[in-house]
C-alpha cells in the first residue's frame, strides 16, 4: 500500500487494533485520542471493574495474556496494562496525539449532490476515493485550541431463580438477551450483598429529586442519599451524528429511530465516502470482533478486494435490518451480532479471499468455540 495517511479516532480497543493492521500495510495512520493515555472506554471505569469476557477471548489474535494473569476475567488495571503493552509492542504508541479532541469532520471536493448521485462507494468503489476529495477535520488539544487536519481518510450466566427472588428477572427472553448483547455476568458475591442487604433493588419507571435524596415512584419516604450515578448507557448513535458538520451527513449517518445504523458489514456506510466506523456493533466479545474489522478494513484498502456497489450495500443492510427486527424486536438498534459472531466472522474472511473455516477438520469447524487465535494468520505481513 502507498504511504496513506490515514486518521483514526480514538485509542480504545477498536482504534488500537485498527492502527497495528494499517501500520503493517505501511499507512501512515495518525491517532487522536482526546484522554491522555489509552484504553478508551476502560480508562474512565472504576477500578474495581472486571472482564464479563473469558480472558481467552478477549485478546488480540497476535498478542496473548501474560502469563503472570491468570484470572479468569482480569480487572480493570490488569486490561489497562494489557492494552498499553500491545501498543508499545507494535509501535503504536507512535501514531496517537492524547489530548487532542475531534470536534468536527467535512468532507471536501465533492458537492453533496455527487455524492448522493454516486453508484460506487467514494466515487469509484476504492478505498481512498479518486484524490479528488478529503475529509478535514478540526481537533482541539488540551486547552481547546482548533487545529485543522486534512486527510485523505478513515475515521469501537443467566440465573432464573435468584433473579426472579430479587425482581430482576428482564422482559426480554434469553434468546433476545443472547443475539442482542444484553446478557451479562453478575458482579462477584452479588446476590450474596441483596441477601445481606448491602445492596436494595429498587424497581421504578419515574424518579424525582428531593431535599433528603430520591424519591421512587410507589414509595412514600425518600431515599436518603449522598452521591447519584446515572448508569444510563452510551449513545453512540449521536456520538457518530454529532463528528460531522454536514448537514447532508448528519441526516443520514444513523438512520432514523425505525431503522438499524445503516453500516455494511458493520464497518462501511454506504452513502457516506472514505469512512469506516469500528466497535460500534456490539458482541460477546468486542475485542476480538473489532479487530477482526480492523483486518477487513486494512485488506480492503490495501486493494485486498472491492466493495459491491452501493445498492447492493444498501440492500445486504435492509436483509440485516430485517433479521434484526424479527429477532432482536424492541432492541434491534443495538446492532449487535450476539451468536452469530461465526456467521459474520465467515462473511469477513470470504471478503478477504481467506477460507472462513479456521479449524483442523469438518467436526472441529462445526463444534469446536472459535477465538482470537482462530483468525491470527489472516493478514501476514508483506515482505
Amino acid at each position: 500500500m502507498e504511504k496513506k495517511r490515514v486518521v483514526i479516532v480514538g485509542a480504545g480497543v477498536s482504534g488500537l487494533a485498527a492502527c497495528k493492521q494499517l501500520l503493517e500495510r505501511g499507512c501512515r495512520p495518525v491517532v487522536f485520542e482526546a484522554d491522555t493515555g489509552v484504553g478508551g472506554v476502560w480508562a474512565w471505569t472504576l477500578e474495581g471493574t472486571a472482564l464479563q469476557t473469558p480472558r481467552p477471548m478477549y485478546q488480540y489474535s497476535d498478542f496473548p495474556w501474560p502469563e503472570t494473569v491468570t484470572e479468569v476475567f482480569p480487572d480493570h488495571r490488569q486490561v489497562m496494562d494489557y492494552l498499553g503493552a500491545y501498543a508499545r509492542r507494535f509501535g503504536v504508541l507512535d501514531c496517537v496525539r492524547f489530548g487532542h479532541r475531534v470536534a468536527g469532520m467535512e468532507y471536501v471536493g465533492v458537492g453533496k449532490e455527487d455524492v448522493a448521485a454516486w453508484d460506487e462507494w467514494a466515487g469509484n468503489g476504492d478505498a481512498f476515493g479518486s484524490g479528488s476529495s478529503e475529509w478535514r477535520l478540526e481537533v482541539a488539544d488540551g486547552e481547546g485550541h482548533i487545529e485543522r487536519w486534512i486527510f485523505s481518510k478513515f475515521a469501537e450466566s443467566y440465573y432464573s431463580i435468584p433473579m426472579k427472588k430479587y425482581g430482576m428477572v428482564p422482559d426480554h427472553s434469553l434468546f433476545e438477551a443472547l443475539i442482542t448483547c444484553l446478557i451479562a455476568i453478575t458482579p462477584k458475591d452479588h446476590y450474596k450483598r441483596l441477601e445481606e442487604g448491602s445492596i436494595v433493588l429498587k424497581k421504578s419507571k419515574t424518579f424525582s429529586f428531593c431535599n433528603e435524596g430520591v424519591l421512587v415512584e410507589g414509595e412514600s419516604s425518600p431515599i436518603k442519599s449522598d452521591i447519584v450515578i446515572f448508569g444510563t448507557g452510551f449513545r453512540g448513535g449521536q456520538k457518530i451524528k454529532e463528528m460531522f458538520t454536514s448537514e447532508y451527513f448528519q441526516s443520514i449517518a444513523v438512520g432514523s429511530a425505525s431503522t438499524t445504523i445503516p453500516l455494511y458489514r458493520e464497518i462501511i456506510h454506504p452513502k457516506i465516502p472514505q469512512l469506516a466506523v469500528i466497535g460500534y456493533s456490539e458482541s460477546l466479545a468486542n475485542l476480538y470482533t473489532s479487530e477482526l474489522r480492523a483486518k477487513w478494513l486494512a485488506h480492503f484498502m490495501d486493494g485486498g478486494f472491492r466493495l459491491p456497489s452501493i445498492s447492493v450495500m444498501q440492500n445486504d443492510v435492509q436483509k440485516w435490518e430485517k433479521f434484526m427486527k424479527r429477532y432482536s424486536r424492541a432492541y434491534f438498534r443495538r446492532s449487535c451480532i450476539g451468536f452469530l459472531h461465526i456467521w459474520y466472522n465467515d462473511k469477513l474472511c470470504r471478503d478477504m479471499g481467506c477460507n472462513p473455516r479456521r479449524k483442523n477438520g469438518f467436526w472441529a469447524d462445526l463444534f469446536d468455540v472459535h477465538g482470537p487465535g482462530d483468525y491470527i494468520d489472516l493478514h501476514p505481513k508483506k515482505e
